[in-house]
């Protein structure tokens, strides 16, 4: 698709994140090591899960594919954004920023819904754990997973396309670290109430209903929870649950902050700082988060590196 057609603006230029020279060092530095961890834990999660036979079950299925929207969705946003911290001018081309923001909102909204599906996970788990192997069944999962990537797909596609219909004629200085929904919108000459539209109307349908399927889901594990007359075993059924807990109130958190505050509420510096946290952080916390808090998880890593060992001083024959 010819940009031409649609912007006299062929390329922007990404502001970052601060305009001190004296941070520009600091924040690559502490940015890239962000980036490498998030890399590793993400790709030694899938990893783990793949080798260990023990975690090939819904919940490590489904943790696979959040490790697996992490690690693209840091990879779509943290490149570029390291780009800013060395170069005078981060500049973006028009196709390179459409193109980014697609796929960053494909992962972002699949992120969203997996962790319904996740905490869904968890409820048949621990509320009906009879007809759990039934109800979760291997195609139910994978049903349950082409779902999500079905929605992100089309959420993205819907705004994608939107977005290329605008104009964009005059300043090509993004407020941003990379090419966002809000930052590109403050910027079309065209008019922009039914981009606006959308981006309530998906942004409400992607984190609250998401949000209140994992509401309502923990509502009833915790009733269940407290039904348990075992110590020992409430307190293995929370654990099972926290891990889960802590990802979903970071992501969800940062992006109600962003997507769901009035404009004149808002402004972008505090939108970037809250962006840093779901399209950053939150991916390199999640593997840590599910790896540090999870007993299974730390079993199956302990064993691979006890094969590894011992098959490292086996003597030659």
């Amino acid at each position: 698709m010819d940009p031409g057609n649609h912007s006299s603006v062929t390329e922007f230029i990404l502001a970052g994140l601060t305009e001190q020279p004296q941070l520009q060092l600091p924040l690559f530095l502490l940015f890239l090591g962000i980036y490498v961890v998030t890399m590793v834990g993400n790709l030694g999660m899938i990893t783990l899960t793949g080798l260990s036979s023990h975690l090939h079950t819904p919940m490590y299925y489904f943790l696979t594919n959040l490790s697996f929207i992490d690690l693209c969705q840091s990879t779509v946003i943290t490149p570029k954004m390291l780009v800013s911290f060395v170069t005078e001018k981060n500049i973006i081309s028009y196709p390179e920023c459409m193109t980014q923001l697609y796929f960053f909102i494909i992962f972002a909204i699949s992120e969203s819904h997996m962790l319904a599906v996740m905490a869904y996970d968890r409820y048949v788990a621990i509320c009906n754990p009879l007809l759990y192997n039934i109800t979760m069944s291997y195609y139910i999962c994978f049903c349950l997973t082409v779902g999500v990537y079905i929605l992100g797909i089309t959420g993205s596609t819907v705004h994608t396309g939107f977005m290329l219909r605008l104009f964009f004629c005059n300043t090509n200085i993004i407020n941003h670290y990379f090419c966002d929904l809000f930052p590109l919108l403050e910027l079309s000459c065209s008019s922009i109430y039914v981009n606006e539209l959308l981006v309530i109307f998906l942004s409400a349908f992607n984190i609250l209903i998401p949000a209140l399927v994992i509401l309502s889901s923990y509502i009833f594990i915790i009733s269940s929870i407290l039904q348990i007359h075992s110590k020992e075993g409430r307190s293995k059924a929370f654990s099972t649950c926290s891990s889960h807990i802590s990802a979903v109130a970071i992501f969800y958190g940062s992006t109600a902050f962003m997507y769901l505050q009035p404009s004149s509420v808002s402004s972008m510096d505090q939108g970037k700082v809250s962006s840093v946290f779901y399209t950053i952080i939150v991916p390199m916390l999640n593997p840590l988060i599910y790896s540090l808090r999870n007993r299974d998880v730390k079993f199956a890593l302990k064993k691979i590196l006890d094969c590894a060992k011992h098959v490292g001083t086996e003597p030659i024959s």
